[in-house]
């Protein structure tokens, strides 16, 4: 590769040659074709990945047989009919439709030619089209252009197919045998996308990857860390592998703009909205659902943004996302979209409705999935003006059997929140007051595990206090609400469990006063930051929920985001390109002890790689918690060796500071000694440098210690 000069020798070799370079038109400057003198273009990799796209040859044509022949009058009926067909797969070029014609009878010959902008397009029509059922008489027979080429090219005769060795793959999660037990992170800032251990013994990060140009959006790693996945305009890819991030697999879909994995990483969900052709339709909106590892698409979903817009929390164009939920435990056995009046249920073995039918629900507004078990939670509100009650329902799947009902009445709005093992449900209830002038919070808490699944009613010790955040302990029985006016609302903790009584809610602790609006659990329990975001500027305070004590408070000025690394040992905060100004992160220590700032510009991501489930036993666990000061003794070992290094690293340093003055030092006593003779010449031959030439002389100097005042009497004699 030819060696990069910077532009400072450029001017001084022109300078050299007489050339004028405000004279010199670089634009009219061309390359030979084929050219680049060794300099690899910063675009030239997003030009292969556009090559692999948009190949050349015929692998983007299909060729649809057993069409209808009929005769010129209806010639342009059956192209609108086609063209209807094919164009909801993908979109056909421009005269990109062909169907010949006999030119004796004027008749179509029964097939016709597509062509599509990609060839994953093509395959898709292919598979989604072949042994279409058009009439009784007429059913399609697609093929790829390109394997007509393929079928004439077979040997008459047979040969065994030669046997390839294997080569088996990198190891997707070698990342996790990092003998310092790290944990990796990305980031996104300005047009670089960065991968990153967390080297918090070094008090900074260490660079595992870096590409720019990554992501024309955003990244996102996949729920147990195997990928990272990144998205583009022709469609969304996966990256991972032992040493580099690879690119694995690629998922044809133009103009996606969300993506979704499945909790077991075995699916991928892709989105995109397009604009309609007439100004008065909503939206059109494609969804496709991936095998992540194959790439192929198992099934899609069209259609207007009115009929995906229900429930959720709200996505782009009108349409809630995620638009599909996944649940039912491990596997990735079943996922379900709201729709008017019904929840659509799927199992991924054939990827169609459970029993061919969707779940009846009459105004159903919401649904969630318990994160263990195959187990829905609707919520329905109140109907004809408050004579049917709002209710909550648990649904079993796949049989459809309510496992339990709780009828609400004078509800406003209602949010369900699991715990992360399943084994609670806590449902938010806003309720009106019986003037209808105001409402009131309270909740119901449902003991999924229990017989008989009971249900519990919580209402703050001041109902009517508002209700800013709510947060299950991750793992554990407990949680916290954030609960009151601004500036400066109340923080309470709660337990599923009492001293005296399992099944008995029971509350902590209050603490009063704190400038918080967003809870952050430690992913392990026991540890919470009460974080003050948006209007509070950052407030951090890290509390310990087993003590019911703080260990720490911080402020991460304009902080935009939290997140606490998989383990609980590590806390990410962030200002985002959201804000011009302080855009960066921190990185922090459990109980709050900030251990280095990155400061980056235009800063839009941070994202922990997630990790997958342990597979340790929770006896085990519970084993390795008890002994903990033995197993603890290795990393001691080694956390005084890396405090050792650093102690040397920081003597080294210092020997090297003072070898520098010294140096310097020694450098000026030179100059001294030559320039001594022309001092000597500036003042008349004195030999001002002498000592003897200066005198010594003796002040004294008086000195005033002690003040002291006392009152005489006197006596007068009186003659």
């Amino acid at each position: 590769m030819a060696e990069v000069i910077s532009m400072a020798d450029v001017e001084a070799t022109a300078m050299r040659l007489g050339i004028d370079l405000s004279e010199v038109d670089f634009d009219a400057i061309k390359l030979p074709p084929g050219e680049d003198s060794g300099i690899r273009s910063d675009d030239d990799d997003l030009l292969e990945e556009d090559n692999l796209e948009f190949e050349s040859g015929f692998g983007n044509v299909i060729v649809v047989d057993n069409l209808p022949v009929v005769p010129p009058e209806k010639f342009e009926k059956l192209e609108g009919v086609i063209r209807k067909i094919y164009s909801q797969i993908g979109l056909i070029k421009e005269d990109g439709l062909w169907m010949p014609v006999n030119p004796e009878t004027q008749k179509t010959l029964g097939y016709c030619f597509i062509e599509y902008n990609t060839p994953q397009e093509a395959e898709l029509a292919r598979e989604k089209t072949n042994g279409y059922k058009l009439d009784k008489a007429h059913i399609f027979a697609v093929n790829l252009f390109d394997d007509f080429d393929r079928f004439m090219k077979v040997p008459d005769e047979w040969a065994p197919p030669e046997t390839k060795p294997y080569t088996p793959g990198e190891n997707l999660q070698q990342w996790l045998t990092d003998e310092k037990a790290r944990d990796q992170f990305v980031i996104r800032a300005g047009t670089d996308t960065e991968v990153l251990w967390n080297d918090p013994r070094q008090l900074k990060p260490e660079l595992v990857y870096r590409r720019s140009f990554w992501t024309e959006s955003f990244v996102q790693w996949s729920p147990l860390g195997t990928y990272l996945a990144t998205v583009h305009r022709q469609g969304a890819a996966v990256w991972g592998g032992a040493t580099t991030f690879n690119r694995l697999m690629r998922y044809a879909h133009l103009q996606v703009k969300l993506i979704d994995f499945s909790p077991e990483e075995k699916y991928l969900v892709t989105y995109s909205s397009h604009e309609p052709s007439n100004p008065r339709d909503t939206h059109r909106v494609v969804l496709n659902i991936f095998d992540v590892r194959t790439g192929k698409v198992m099934r899609d979903f069209k259609g207007s943004a009115d009929e995906f817009a229900t429930g959720g929390t709200g996505g782009v164009s009108g349409v809630s996302w995620p638009v599909f939920r996944w649940g039912g435990g491990k596997d990735d056995k079943y996922f379900a979209r709201i729709g008017k009046n019904v929840i659509s249920v799927y199992e991924t073995e054939t990827f169609t409705l459970i029993d061919k039918k969707s779940l009846k629900v009459e105004n159903v507004m919401d649904f969630s999935w318990s994160p263990a078990d195959p187990i829905l939670a609707l919520f329905v509100p109140e109907l004809g003006g408050g004579n049917q009650p709002a209710r909550v329902s648990l649904v079993q799947i796949p049989g459809k059997e309510e496992l339990r009902q709780k009828n609400l009445f004078s509800v406003s709005d209602c949010k369900m929140y699991w715990q992360s093992n399943g084994d609670y449900l806590a449902v938010k209830v806003d309720r009106y007051t019986k003037t209808k002038k105001s409402t009131y919070t309270g909740f119901e808490l449902f003991r999924i595990k229990e017989r008989d699944i009971p249900i519990e009613v919580l209402e703050l010790e001041n109902k009517n206090d508002k209700i800013i955040a709510f947060a299950w302990e991750p793992k554990g029985h407990r949680f916290a609400v954030i609960h009151g006016d601004s500036p400066r609302p109340d923080v309470s903790f709660y337990s599923m469990r009492s001293a005296h009584n399992t099944g008995r809610v029971s509350k902590l602790m209050t603490i009063k006063g704190k400038q918080a609006n967003a809870l952050y659990w430690s992913p392990t329990g026991r540890f919470i930051i009460l974080a003050g975001l948006k209007g509070f500027n950052g407030q951090l305070e890290f509390y310990n929920v087993d003590e019911l004590e703080t260990m720490a408070t911080a402020e991460h000025f304009m902080a935009t985001d939290i997140e606490w690394d998989p383990t609980g040992r590590y806390v990410a905060t962030s200002v985002t390109s959201v804000h011009e100004m302080e855009n960066g992160f921190n990185i922090w220590s459990f109980n709050g002890k900030l251990l280095y700032r990155i400061p980056r510009d235009h800063f839009f991501q941070f994202l922990w790689r997630p990790r997958p489930p342990s597979f340790l036993t929770a006896e085990k666990e519970d084993e390795i918690a008890k002994n903990l000061k033995k197993y603890s003794k290795k990393y001691e070992t080694e956390d005084q060796g890396v405090s050792m290094l650093l102690s040397e690293q920081d003597r080294e340093k210092r020997k090297m500071l003072q070898e520098e003055w010294e140096r310097w030092v020694l450098e000026w006593k030179r100059l001294h000694e030559e320039e001594k003779a022309y001092r000597q010449m500036l003042r008349d031959g004195e030999a001002s440098d002498e000592e003897e030439e200066y005198e010594a002389k003796e002040v004294e100097v008086e000195e005033v210690l002690d003040v002291k005042e006392e009152v005489v009497s006197y006596e007068f004699e009186q003659e």
